[in-house]
């Protein structure tokens, strides 16, 4: 019975190490882009507590923008791209 207490235990500190790895990538990802010069008026500075509505105005808006023409395809699909990744499902 210890044995699977002990095993538990380091399955679920391995579990957090990778949680926090993976946040901290995502972190670095998100410094690294924000220090990019912004190129439509969809992009807004992102902070790591955005919450899922402002993703999806942000989304949609760009939208907008794509079907009024002043944003780029290729804009267009780089900045819905790192839009949907920051998304949380839970």
């Amino acid at each position: 019975m210890a044995s699977s207490s002990i095993g538990k235990r380091q399955r679920e500190q391995a579990k957090k190490a990778k949680a926090d790895a993976k946040r901290q990538r995502r972190q670095h990802n998100l410094d690294a882009h924000l220090d990019e010069e912004p190129c439509g008026e969809a992009w807004r500075s992102v902070t790591a507590r955005e919450s899922t509505e402002d993703l999806l105005a942000t989304i949609a808006e760009l939208h907008r923008q794509r079907d009024a023409g002043t944003v780029t395809f290729d804009d267009f699909e780089a900045q819905k791209a790192d839009l949907l990744a920051r998304l949380v499902v839970d």
